[in-house]
């Protein structure tokens, strides 16, 4: 749906240039929600703004379903930006037109028929739940529910593509909660790319199907959300899961000393991922194996609905059934990673 060749953007200032993007490629499946993910001034949203062309890029290309956007002409672009929605963080809302017409606006710049503006404006207060409040000004409502009239307004003219540029990093977690709920749906609903753009790994974690780390204005690293978060390839991307997930193992458990008196003695770490979440394999071990079995740390999380996790185990028994044992929780898709081995 969206497929990004070679993109460069250098800003000019009076004294030197400033390389916002460094030969990005990237291509976004229809229907599936994107996330781009990175710290400011890596080069984020300069990359959705030349997505529209807010941003006129300096080298490269860009295709939205098709369509060479970056060759189009302004009385072309205007066309093609219809089927390109829109999020903002400050929500970009008229203060003097009520909800209704807040949603109306984009149709009524369109030349769409009153009649039929004015129930797509009714389909789409029920789609975002705001049908109560159609009648006030947004001024009267809180940031969740201004951020439902911007989402509103920005699938008003039946777009093909929806870009949000960091829609919830204004709102509290609650709302923000509620609010990639309602993307979500959308995206299931109407079948509706959805290019995501956040500092914040949560939200990458709660909706998104693929990730894409940008750094220093260049995409790092590229892959399916729950890949990205169970083997994070770079320093950027390790840094921003370690922000919401804990998978370092703390430190004093990896420096502790073991007692071998009592038999030899294993520290490891049990990582799972997926149904073996969900299954009492551990306890299944230790049935089976005449082992002594310590849980010493563990957590657990989700991405989208697929659990992962890991815990550190002392395992204490005879070498040969620390084998066994080590053995049959990898035969059950299990990793095992040995930590300490005395």
């Amino acid at each position: 749906m969206i497929q990004i060749e070679h993109l460069t953007k250098i800003f000019e200032t009076p004294s030197h240039q400033v390389l916002a993007l460094d030969d990005v490629t990237l291509s976004i499946n229809k229907g599936e929600i994107f996330g781009i993910i990175g710290l400011s001034g890596a080069g984020k949203s300069t990359l959705i703004r030349c997505i529209n062309m807010l941003e006129k890029p300096t080298q490269g290309s860009i295709y939205v379903d098709g369509q060479q956007i970056t060759s189009l002409d302004k009385r072309d672009l205007r066309c093609a930006r219809q089927k390109i929605g829109m999020i903002f963080q400050h929500f970009n809302l008229l203060s003097s037109r009520t909800v209704f017409d807040n949603i109306l606006f984009p149709l009524e710049i369109a030349g769409v028929p009153s009649a039929q503006a004015k129930s797509r404006v009714n389909e789409l207060l029920d789609l975002v739940g705001l049908t109560d409040k159609a009648g006030v000004y947004p001024g009267q409502l809180s940031g969740g529910q201004k951020q439902r009239v911007g989402i509103a307004r920005a699938l008003a003219n039946n777009p093909k593509v929806l870009l949000s540029d960091e829609a919830t990093s204004a709102l509290d977690p609650q709302t923000t909660s509620s609010i990639l709920k309602l993307l979500k749906d959308i995206n299931r609903q109407l079948n509706l790319t959805i290019l995501l753009i956040t500092h914040d790994m949560n939200v990458i974690k709660q909706v998104c199907d693929r990730v894409a780390v940008i750094d220093n204005s260049r995409i790092v690293e590229i892959g399916d959300v729950l890949s990205v978060f169970t083997n994070p390839a770079t320093p950027t991307s390790h840094s921003f899961i370690n922000a919401v997930v804990k998978n370092d193992i703390p430190e004093d458990l990896t420096l502790a000393k073991i007692d071998p008196q009592r038999h030899p003695t294993r520290l490891i770490r049990v990582s799972f991922i997926g149904s073996s979440a969900g299954q009492p394999i551990i306890s299944s071990m230790i049935r089976r194996y005449d082992i002594d079995v310590n849980i010493l740390y563990g957590n657990i999380d989700r991405v989208k609905d697929t659990p992962f996790g890991n815990l550190v185990l002392e395992l204490i028994g005879e070498a040969s059934l620390l084998d066994e044992a080590m053995a049959y929780l990898r035969e059950r898709g299990l990793e095992i990673e040995v930590l300490k081995n005395v």
